[in-house]
């Protein structure tokens, strides 16, 4: 196997256009350096990342996602409505606008501002593209052997270290 192999704890540079079934192109690294991800660690989604597996640098792909395999099927439950006077007195709510969340297991979750009022706020804990079927466009650009650090961490650090 090549080592130029997309491969589980290889870093992996790529290229991407993401769309929706309607077209819609929802992210892209257009005009940006590749993406750097950590393959086997979760950091993309696993129908993508399945894909990718075994190809290599210069290699196109088109990937289909089903929602299991991308950000989930929507939850009604992932609806919640939450006190206006849990947030910090001063912030100024916008639809779309996402939070971290603490759980009651000490757990965090992203969540998102789908409607509010002088009373509550009404959070979506799902993920903007919870339920979407997704299609990538990908080019791999790079691929190298992570350094310890990085598997430890559980993602790669870009040219100038460890990026958070």
């Amino acid at each position: 196997m090549s080592n130029e192999q997309v491969t589980a704890g290889k870093a992996v540079g790529i290229h991407f256009t993401l769309k929706l079934c309607d077209g819609k192109v929802v992210d892209s690294s257009e005009g940006q350096d590749p993406m750097l991800y950590l393959h086997g660690q979760g950091n993309i989604v696993p129908g993508l990342e399945e894909q990718l597996d075994g190809k290599a640098i210069g290699d196109k792909i088109n990937a289909d996602v089903d929602p299991e395999q991308g950000y989930g099927i929507r939850k009604e439950a992932g609806m919640t409505e939450v006190p206006r006077t849990d947030f910090p007195d001063d912030v100024k709510f916008v639809k779309g606008m996402q939070f971290v969340f603490e759980g009651e297991g000490g757990e965090v979750a992203p969540g998102w501002v789908v409607d509010f009022t002088d009373e509550t706020v009404m959070i979506d804990l799902n993920h903007p593209l919870a339920g979407e079927h997704l299609h990538f466009e990908v080019e791999i650009c790079s691929v190298r052997d992570a350094t310890q650090e990085e598997l430890k961490h559980g993602h790669p650090h870009g040219a100038g270290g460890h990026e958070h």
